[in-house]
């Protein structure tokens, strides 16, 4: 075996910078908004510093900046826009009633066409919002015929990712590596270039899915039951031998804990005060708290006032009900209001009067959260416990801007939907039909969606995912640097060694399986923008068409079914359906398999490598 000569000092460097970002891509205590930013800065301040001149190839700091406005770029925060569009006027709701109601008739058929459908949509449609329209469908179902919701859930997630890989706007990593090809020289791929070796493919993966992962799914319970005690409102009342009387509340919070919630105080001749730590309580003030049954008892006992709901005093004849409560999972997606913040900051009592019971997170014990739940940095996946009355939990769902598992509240629905699920078919047909590239038809499309009112320019600005954007920006330097700098060269010449005598068709499988390991441990985009220059730099060494290379990255680069971390929706369906690690390695690996053995075997036919 003899290995390539090492690129240069510069190339040296970007390889390291490059695992250096892998690594950063896996550590869960920092974002992957801050590590993608620390490559772009690295990336920058490095050849600031030191110039890179080879030839007649130089490269300028300011170069990576391009990728802001890369048309890959362009396209993918477009499509962004224009998949909340849909869920924003209710569009696909049609898709998931019908869905609902035959479920009812056949629960085996219904399944098969949900993962149909879920595929077929996440060609044209970023899957985020599929997966956001099916999860409270497919929960409502499972607890209304009693079946355990992780035996669909994961399948509907997976059939999703298995369809976003069919067509060049399925996903953002698609649009990366089709963009980049056709920056290094390549024909840009249309549309339905690559339809049907995705589309056998993934039928395989869609028939393994129906058929034998439910059953290979444990019936997990639900990360987060009704099982919190309920948050009452109750009035303490005041009165002349009250150790309350005469004190402060910063005396009371002394006495109790500042973790008491009051609300207000309300004084005699209808004089309401907010609850500031220098207001004095006198006889005849009611304070309004809320609390657990337990803890409002307590308060009572402590503070020797007495406890009422309304003019009822609460004793054993009466004690505290709720009849309009209702308890709510909360789901936070990619582009809600809360992600990144915290309940506090982002005022989420005063806005939806709800209260937060529980938080859950995926491999954190809620013991370990140093903070309270209102000041914890919400991340994506992340599900809320929350209680309030069915008109303040219809309120929530019906605004759009969070996901709430909960299907007995109406999906959202304007008649502004045919015309925005018109406008999003313009899109697709005029790059289909070769009209328009993506980027051009998918912004005169949002062009389309703001001026006829079927999104405003907050919901457009909330559906732009910073994460995605940063990560898109990085790797698209990255790979910049990879090309120009002969890292990616090497890279290739390094693979062609390693592998030896092995035939293009061994070479082509074994760079699909690199890639789809990758996938599950880093950034899909990130895996693919790497591997797209490394896929053109092995076909040319070999004198082979780069086509199928580079749809082996694209399709290596989305098989992201291993890991929960490995896509976004995989964290969704993860806290939906109460999966553990084991349950995506179990189900995620073999279709992996099946899907890289297919198109291990397609490729190479239609693209005459046999």
């Amino acid at each position: 075996m003899i290995f390539p000569p090492l690129p240069d000092a510069h190339g040296l460097a970007v390889l390291a910078l490059i695992v250096l970002a892998l690594v950063l891509f896996t550590r869960e205590s920092i974002a992957l908004e801050t590590s993608s930013l620390a490559v772009l800065v690295i990336l920058v301040a490095g050849f600031e510093l030191f110039p890179y001149a080879v030839g007649e190839t130089n490269i300028h700091a300011v170069d990576f900046f391009s990728g802001f406005g890369h048309e890959a770029m362009v396209a993918v925060c477009a499509l962004m826009i224009a998949g909340q569009a849909l869920v924003r006027t209710g569009a696909l709701e049609p898709v998931g009633r019908s869905l609902a109601a035959l479920w009812a008739i056949s629960p085996a058929l219904s399944l098969l066409l949900t993962l149909v459908v879920g595929g077929a949509l996440s060609a044209v449609v970023n899957n985020v919002p599929i997966v956001v329209l099916l999860l409270p469908i497919l929960s409502s179902i499972s607890l209304r015929s009693g079946k355990p919701a992780s035996r669909i859930l994961m399948p509907m997630g997976f059939a999703t990712l298995v369809g976003g890989m069919t067509t060049t706007i399925g996903t953002s990593t698609n649009l990366l590596v089709i963009s980049i090809a056709a920056d290094m020289g390549l024909r840009r791929f249309g549309m339905f270039d690559f339809f049907v070796p995705a589309a056998i493919a993934g039928g395989l993966g869609i028939l393994y899915l129906w058929l034998l992962a439910p059953r290979m799914l444990p019936g997990r319970e639900r990360p987060m039951g009704d099982l919190s005690p309920r948050i009452f409102t109750g009035h303490l009342l005041v009165d002349e031998d009250s150790l309350a009387n005469g004190k402060t509340l910063s005396e009371i919070f002394d006495e109790v804990g500042t973790a008491i919630k009051i609300s207000e105080i309300r004084r005699a001749g209808g004089l309401t005060l907010k609850p500031l730590p220098d207001v004095v309580l006198l006889p005849g003030d009611r304070i309004s708290v809320r609390d657990t049954p337990a803890r409002l008892k307590e308060l009572e006992d402590v503070l020797g006032t007495r406890l009422y709901t309304g003019e009822t005093l609460v004793d054993e004849e009466h004690p505290l009900l709720a009849e309009d409560q209702q308890i709510a999972e909360i789901v936070i997606t990619q582009g809600s209001l809360l992600e990144g913040r915290t309940l506090t900051r982002s005022h989420f009592v005063d806005r939806f009067q709800l209260m937060t019971l529980a938080l859950h997170r995926a491999g954190v014990e809620l013991p370990t959260l140093k903070e309270g739940i209102a000041d914890v940095r919400l991340r994506v996946g992340d599900v809320l416990l929350v209680q309030g009355s069915l008109d303040q939990i219809a309120t929530v769902r019906n605004s759009g801007e969070l996901l709430v598992l909960d299907a007995t509240v109406a999906l959202p629905h304007t008649k502004k939907a045919p015309l925005a699920l018109g406008i999003m078919v313009g899109i697709v047909a005029m790059a289909a039909l070769g009209l328009m590239s993506i980027a051009v038809s998918a912004v005169c499309g949002v062009f389309l969606l703001i001026a006829t009112q079927c999104l405003n320019w907050r919901d457009a600005a909330r559906a732009l995912s910073t994460q995605v954007i940063l990560i898109v920006v990085a790797s698209l330097a990255m790979g910049t640097a990879l090309v120009k700098t002969g890292g990616a060269d090497y890279l290739a010449q390094l693979f062609l060694a390693v592998a030896g005598d092995a035939s293009p068709v061994v070479l082509l499988s074994g760079l699909m399986l690199v890639m789809a390991v990758l996938t599950n441990i880093v950034s899909n985009n990130a895996a693919a923008v790497i591997g797209t220059p490394i896929a053109i730099g092995i076909a040319q060494q070999l004198s082979l068409p780069p086509e199928p290379f580079v749809l082996a990255v694209l399709f290596g680069a989305n098989m992201s079914y291993a890991t929960p971390m490995a896509y976004k929706t995989n964290l969704l369906v993860m806290n939906a359906g109460g999966y553990k690690f084991s349950d995506f390695l179990r189900v995620g690996v073999p279709l992996t398999f099946i899907i890289w053995l297919s198109l291990s075997w397609l490729l190479p036919v239609l693209y005459g490598l046999l």
